[in-house]
C-alpha cells in the first residue's frame, strides 16, 4: 500500500467546468514546489456539466455524489482523504492555495482546527461589493446569538485539521449527513456553523486565521435564497444540541459517498 500523503486537498465543485481547470492548475503548480506529498480530491456534488470529466483529466481523485449539497460533498470528501491533515477549499480559490503555510504555522503550534478568517488584523477583502460584507456581518451576529460564539467568520470555505479530527467532526454532523437529502440547483450551505459548534463541544482547539480573500463575480450564492438556507442551518444547529443529537457520534457507514 502506499504511504498516505502529508496533505489532502479536498475542493467540492458543483458545475464547475468553467473554474475548475485553472484552480486545479494553480493548485498543482503550487504542489509541485511543496517538499512534502498531497493529494488533491474533487467532490462533485451531482454536477450536470463536465466537472468530474475535466477533474479527472487532471488526474486528481473525483468522487461523483448526488446533488446534496456542499456540505454533504465536503463531508464526503474530508471522510475520503487519505492524507495527515486536510485542506478545505473552494472550487474558485477565492483564498489562494499558498495562503495553507498560514493554517499550518497554527496546526503545527497545537491548533486543531485553522479557518482562514476574512476578518481581524491582516486579513484582505478583494474586490467584495459593500452590501455582501454587510450581510455577512449581520449574519455573523446572528450565528453568535443562536449558536456559536467566538469566531468572526464562520464562512470562509479555507479551512484545515489533522484526519483523525476530520473524521471525528464529520461523522458528528447531522444537517448535511449520510441522510442529506437531493436538492435543486447550488445549494450553499451553513454546514460551517454546524461543523464549528461540534468542534467546540468536543474541546478542540480552533485558530481563526486571517487570509487574503477574493471575491468571485461568478459567485453562486444567492442572497435571498441562501441567506434564508444559511439562517435555517444556524437554528437546527441550536435544535439539534437542544434535543441531545450531537452527544453521540454515528459510526461511518461502509458507503457513505453514495454516487448517481
Amino acid at each position: 500500500m502506499a504511504e498516505a500523503p502529508f496533505l489532502s486537498i479536498v475542493i467540492p465543485a458543483y458545475n464547475e467546468a468553467r473554474r475548475l481547470p485553472a484552480t486545479l492548475t494553480q493548485v498543482q503548480a503550487w504542489i509541485a514546489t511543496q517538499p512534502f506529498s498531497v493529494e488533491v480530491l474533487v467532490a462533485d456534488d451531482g454536477s450536470s456539466d463536465a466537472t468530474a470529466t475535466l477533474a479527472e483529466q487532471h488526474g486528481v481523485r473525483v468522487i461523483r455524489l448526488d446533488h446534496r449539497g456542499k456540505g454533504f460533498a465536503v463531508r464526503a470528501g474530508a471522510l475520503a482523504a487519505h492524507g495527515a491533515y486536510i485542506l478545505l477549499c473552494d472550487a474558485d480559490l477565492a483564498t489562494p492555495i499558498a495562503e495553507w503555510d498560514k493554517l499550518w504555522s497554527h496546526l503545527a503550534t497545537g491548533a486543531d482546527v485553522a479557518i482562514g478568517s476574512r476578518e481581524g488584523l491582516g486579513a484582505q477583502r478583494i474586490g467584495e461589493p459593500w452590501h455582501r460584507h454587510v450581510m455577512g456581518r449581520v449574519f455573523n451576529l446572528l450565528v453568535h446569538g443562536i449558536a456559536l460564539r467566538g469566531i468572526q467568520d464562520t464562512q470562509c470555505g479555507f479551512k484545515a485539521m489533522p484526519r483523525h479530527v476530520a473524521q471525528d467532526l464529520f461523522q458528528r454532523v447531522r444537517i448535511y449527513g449520510a441522510d442529506a437529502r437531493p436538492v435543486q440547483g447550488a445549494a450553499v450551505t451553513a454546514y460551517d456553523v454546524e461543523l464549528l459548534f461540534l468542534a467546540q463541544q468536543q474541546g478542540y482547539r480552533i485558530s481563526e486565521v486571517p487570509v487574503l480573500w477574493h471575491y468571485g463575480e461568478e459567485t453562486k450564492v444567492d442572497p435571498l435564497r441562501d441567506s434564508w438556507r444559511n439562517l435555517r442551518d444556524v437554528v437546527q444547529v441550536r435544535l439539534n444540541a437542544w434535543r441531545g443529537r450531537y452527544r453521540t457520534a454515528p459510526e461511518i457507514p461502509s458507503e457513505h459517498t453514495p454516487t448517481r
